[in-house]
């Protein structure tokens, strides 16, 4: 077992589960990393027949630490705009992998989880569980985490989340297109889903998902280097700098009227 994510085996079924309590999982350069070597593992081991992305504590992810943040590369410091981003690495590896992965979220979720969230061939929540596109709030744009969530969610009812950061509940989840299925007890949810994908061919699994992720990896391709450079501008700016001061700091930023 790693030290940020937990590893568990039951019938062919992998769980990962985030374990960063004290940062309510968000997405520090150290998860990134373990969690893609997780994922890189579970994509050579044939006896893994699916992957369930779960998390400890109340937060699935919080999104991006603020104080340790996924790296960029140094040539996308220098201006390069094709160069690579850990997050959209993690992103793509999830959508890519030769193995369905399944979120199982029993907590919160906010900015760059729900990219995590939407990265997921299935997921549930439980009931309880709450969402927010919080970027526009602390000054930046929710750009890399668009990859696998626009080509997934229904865009009129997004923009709403988006503009404004609100927070939604699991059925709105679901009607955006972010969630499968909501339940009260999420394990139970989840019980024929994972007997479904252990009944099912292995090369058969890995073919449908690439049919059902084909158009989300265009994206990826279209849109990676672009969204990742309007990330890396943004978080630069005077008002990112306030927006992420005053959230450390529990105050309304400068804006607020």
């Amino acid at each position: 077992m790693s030290a940020l994510i937990g590893r568990t085996r039951t019938r062919g079924v992998e769980t990962l589960s985030l374990d960063a309590t004290d940062t309510r999982n968000a997405l520090s350069a150290a998860l990134v990393g373990e969690l893609a070597g997780a994922l890189a593992d579970c994509a050579k081991d044939p006896e893994v027949r699916a992957v369930v992305l779960t998390h400890t504590g109340t937060t699935f992810c919080a999104g991006a630490d603020l104080r340790d943040p996924p790296p960029l590369s140094a040539s996308l410091e220098r201006g390069d705009p094709q160069a690579p981003d850990a997050l959209v690495g993690l992103l793509r590896q999830i959508v890519e992998l030769p193995r369905p992965v399944v979120a199982r979220v029993t907590g919160h979720v906010r900015a760059g989880g729900l990219g995590l969230l939407a990265a997921c061939d299935l997921s549930a929540a439980a009931t309880g569980s709450t969402f927010a596109f919080t970027e526009v709030r602390i000054g930046v744009a929710p750009a890399v985490i668009s990859l696998p969530v626009i080509p997934r969610a229904d865009p009129r009812a997004l923009a709403r989340y988006y503009l404004t950061g609100e927070r939604f509940d699991p059925a709105e989840a679901v009607r955006l297109g972010l969630l499968t299925v909501t339940a009260d007890d999420v394990d139970e949810a989840l019980a024929p889903v994972l007997d479904g994908l252990r009944r099912s061919c292995p090369q058969a699994l890995a073919e449908t998902k690439a049919l059902l992720t084909a158009r989300v990896l265009e994206t990826f391709d279209r849109d990676a280097a672009e969204l990742t450079a309007l990330s890396a501008r943004l978080f630069s700016t005077a008002q990112a700098r306030e927006g992420m001061t005053a959230f450390l700091e529990r105050r309304d930023a400068a804006w607020v009227v």
